[in-house]
C-alpha cells in the first residue's frame, strides 16, 4: 500500500511537471509571436513613414513646378539676363532638379528636368557636315567673316538689299566687305530674328563675345578670331558643342580636296570622320567621272570606275558613300532597264524594241557582258546599277542620300540660289526594294516629304532617317518632324545633323537643336508616365542618346 501511494505521488508530480513544461513552451511561443507582430508593426510604420516622405517630396516638386515661371526646358540662353531667375524674358530656369541617382523612378514632376539633363549632357554624333579639319588648310571655313557670308545669310541679305546691288557685284567684293554689308543689313538695321542670324548671335555668346555683340563691334569680333589657333579653336568648338565626332563630306572628283588625300593622306583629328561623296553617279554625269578616271590613270569603263571608288574607299576609310539627288531624279524599277543600252545589245544588227517585256533575257545578257559594259551615254540608273551598288555591296558601305534640292534655282546667288522640290518618295522605295542588302541613310529637304518618309522607314529596315536638313532646320519644323518620328518610329532615327559648313555653326545648330529635341521628348515621356509606364533616369539617358547618335551606330552595325 505504501509503495502504491508513493507511485501515485510520483505520477502526480510527473504530470504536474509536464503541465509546467507545456505552459512554459506556450509562453515562449506567445513571446515569439509577439516579437514577430511587433517587428511587423515596426516595418509597417517605417513603410508608412517612407511613403509620407515620398509624398511630401512629390508635393514639394509639384508646388515648385506650378510656381516656376514658364520657359523652355533648357532655359533661354540669352546672355543679357546673366542666368538670373527672375521673371524677365530669357532668364535661365530649371523647374525641378533631376535626381542624381539614375535608377530613381521618373515622376510627372521630375520628367522635364530628367530629360533636359539627359539631352544637355548627351554626346553628339554629327552624322553629316561639310566641315574640314585644320590640316586641310583653306578648305576649313571658320571665323566671323565666313559665318556672315554663309549662303543662308547671303540669300537673306538679298531679300532686302537694294535692287541696284547686283549679285555679281556683291560676290566680286573681298569677303570682309561682303561680311560688312551683311552685318549692317541683318544685325544693325534690323534685329537678327531669323534662325540663321540668331545662330550667329548664339555662336558669339558661346565664344564669350557677348560684350562685343552688345556694342555691335564687328572690328573687335574680328580681332578676337584673328588671335585663335585653328587647331586649338576647332577642339574648343567641338568640346563646347558636346560633339564626339562629325562626319565630313569628301569629294574625290574635286582636285582641291583630292590633294589632301593623295599622293599622301594627311593625318587629322579623330573629331573628323570621312564620307565619300559620289554625286556624279546619281546625276548621270559620266563626263565628270571620266575626267577623274583619266587623271587618276583608270580606264573609262564601269570596271575602271569601280576600281577608282574602291581605291578611294581604301584611302579615306569612309563611314558611308553619299550623294544629293538632283531635283528631277527618277529611279526605274524595271530590273532590265539598267542593262537595256549596253554595247553588247546596241551593237547587234537586229533592232530590238526594248519596251516589250522579255525582249531579251537577263541570263543571255549576263552571258555576254555581265552588265559590266556601259552604254555610250549612261544615265544615273545605269551608273548606280553597274558602279555604285557593286562598290557599296563589296565594301559593306551604306549609301546616304539627301533628297529634294533644286540646284541653282537662282544661279545669280551662287550656293544661296539653291531651292527645293517635293520629291517622289517612291523612287527611294524602289531602291530599298531593289537593293535589300544595301543600307540607306536619307534626309529630306521638303517638309511635305517628311510624313511619307517616316512611313517608309517604318516598312524598310535598310533605311535610317536622319536630321532636319537645310530648309527644315528651323525650330517650328524640327519640333513637328521630331514629334512625328517619335510617334511612329520610337527611337529608331537620328534626330538631327548640323549640315555645318563653317566650324562655329556647330555651336548654334546643336544648342538650338538640343532645346527643341528636349521639348519634344519631354512631351512624349510625360504622356508615357501618365499612361502608367514606370521610367527611370537611366532609361531616359539611354533613349536620348539614341536620338543623338547611338541609333546611327546601331543602324551602321546591322
Amino acid at each position: 500500500q505504501h509503495h502504491q501511494q508513493h507511485a501515485a505521488v510520483q505520477a502526480e508530480a510527473a504530470a504536474y511537471q509536464q503541465q509546467q513544461q507545456a505552459a512554459a513552451a506556450a509562453q515562449q511561443q506567445y513571446q515569439m509571436q509577439m516579437q514577430q507582430y511587433q517587428a511587423y508593426q515596426a516595418q509597417q510604420a517605417a513603410a508608412q513613414q517612407q511613403q509620407q516622405q515620398q509624398h511630401a517630396v512629390v508635393q514639394q516638386q509639384q508646388q515648385q513646378y506650378a510656381a516656376a515661371p514658364t520657359g523652355g526646358p533648357l532655359g533661354n540662353p540669352n546672355p543679357h539676363t546673366n542666368g538670373q531667375t527672375g521673371g524677365e524674358p530669357g532668364a535661365k530656369r530649371m523647374r525641378v532638379e533631376a535626381p542624381a541617382d539614375g535608377s530613381v523612378v521618373v515622376t510627372l514632376a521630375t520628367v522635364e528636368a530628367v530629360v533636359a539633363k539627359a539631352v544637355k549632357e548627351a554626346p553628339i554624333v554629327d552624322v553629316h557636315t561639310h566641315l574640314f579639319p585644320p590640316e586641310h588648310g583653306d578648305l576649313m571655313l571658320w571665323g566671323i567673316d565666313e559665318l556672315l557670308t554663309y549662303h543662308y545669310l547671303v540669300a537673306e541679305f538679298f531679300t532686302s538689299a537694294p535692287m541696284e546691288l547686283a549679285p555679281e557685284e556683291f560676290f566680286a567684293l573681298p569677303k570682309p566687305n561682303q561680311a560688312e554689308l551683311v552685318w549692317q543689313a541683318l544685325f544693325v538695321d534690323r534685329a537678327p530674328i531669323s534662325e540663321a542670324t540668331r545662330g550667329v548671335v548664339t555662336v558669339l555668346v558661346e565664344l564669350g563675345l557677348a560684350d562685343q555683340l552688345k556694342a555691335k563691334n564687328l572690328i573687335g569680333i574680328r580681332e578676337w578670331f584673328s588671335q585663335q589657333d585653328p587647331v586649338k579653336h576647332a577642339e574648343k568648338v567641338f568640346a563646347k558643342a558636346g560633339i564626339r565626332y562629325a562626319v565630313m563630306t569628301n569629294i574625290p572628283f574635286d582636285a582641291a580636296e583630292a590633294a589632301h588625300w593623295k599622293p599622301e593622306k594627311k593625318e587629322y583629328s579623330k573629331r573628323f570622320r570621312s564620307a565619300l561623296r559620289i554625286d556624279p553617279l546619281v546625276k548621270g554625269d559620266w563626263e565628270t567621272v571620266c575626267v577623274a578616271l583619266t587623271a587618276a590613270g583608270f580606264p573609262t569603263t564601269a570596271e575602271g570606275a569601280r576600281s577608282y571608288l574602291a581605291d578611294w574607299v581604301e584611302t579615306m576609310k569612309p563611314e558611308y558613300l553619299m550623294a544629293s539627288t538632283p531635283h528631277d531624279f527618277a529611279f526605274d524599277d524595271d530590273p532590265l532597264a539598267a542593262f537595256a543600252a549596253c554595247s553588247c545589245i546596241v551593237s547587234t544588227s537586229k533592232k530590238v524594241d526594248m519596251s516589250i517585256p522579255g525582249a531579251f533575257g537577263v541570263k543571255a545578257h549576263e552571258g555576254g557582258c555581265k552588265g559590266t559594259e556601259l552604254s555610250t551615254s549612261p544615265d544615273a540608273i545605269e551608273l548606280m546599277e553597274k558602279i555604285l551598288i557593286p562598290v557599296a555591296e563589296q565594301h559593306s558601305l551604306p549609301i546616304a542620300i539627301k533628297i529634294g534640292a533644286h540646284r541653282q534655282l537662282n544661279p545669280e546667288l551662287g550656293q544661296g540660289g539653291d531651292g527645293m522640290v517635293t520629291a517622289d518618295i517612291t523612287d527611294l522605295a524602289r531602291m530599298l526594294k531593289r537593293y535589300p542588302k544595301v543600307k540607306f541613310l536619307a534626309t529630306f529637304l521638303s517638309k511635305t516629304n517628311q510624313h511619307e518618309a517616316i512611313v517608309l522607314a517604318n516598312k524598310f529596315r535598310n533605311l535610317h532617317i536622319y536630321g532636319c536638313w537645310w530648309y527644315c532646320n528651323n525650330p517650328s519644323i524640327i519640333k513637328e518632324v521630331t514629334t512625328m518620328r517619335l510617334e511612329m518610329l520610337g527611337f529608331a532615327f537620328t534626330a538631327q545633323h548640323s549640315d555645318s559648313r563653317v566650324l562655329e555653326q556647330l555651336l548654334y545648330k546643336w544648342a538650338h537643336a538640343r532645346r527643341i529635341i528636349a521639348e519634344v521628348v519631354i512631351g512624349e515621356y510625360t504622356k508615357l508616365v501618365e499612361t502608367g509606364w514606370q521610367l527611370t533616369g537611366d532609361e531616359v539617358t539611354r533613349d536620348v542618346r539614341r536620338l543623338l547618335g547611338e541609333a546611327y551606330h546601331e543602324f551602321m552595325a546591322k
